[in-house]
């Protein structure tokens, strides 16, 4: 079983900055990733890292957040810069483990992430 917890949001102006955290429990995570969940609208990939250190984001985002890993703390973490308020929403941390015949997926609950203009 994985547990993923999540930090690090909060309020911040247009064009700041914010570092989101995900520590997770348990091992053998092949890749994880957050999501954000805009008011309203569907859950949709921000950014993703698998266990090799490969990286891919939403085209939204790209040039502004960086998504990297502590291995050794089984940490991920989102560095969000130049934040925009369409940036606004829950931030979920996500992890897959790959399984013989099938894959696991698991979710943090989500920390909220407020950008006034």
């Amino acid at each position: 079983q994985v547990q993923l917890v999540e930090s690090g949001g909060g309020l911040v102006q247009a064009g700041g900055s914010l570092r989101l955290s995900c520590a997770a429990s348990g091992s053998s995570i092949n890749a994880m990733a957050w999501y954000r969940q805009a008011p309203g609208k569907q859950r949709d990939l921000v950014a993703a890292i698998t266990s090799g250190g490969s990286t891919n984001y939403t085209d939204s985002v790209k040039g502004r957040f960086t998504i990297s890993a502590d291995n050794a703390k089984n940490t991920v973490y989102l560095q969000m810069n130049s934040l925009k308020p369409e940036d606004t929403g829950v931030y979920y941390c996500y992890a897959r483990r790959f399984g013989r015949y099938y894959d696991i997926d698991y979710w943090g609950k989500g920390t909220l992430v407020t950008v006034s203009s």
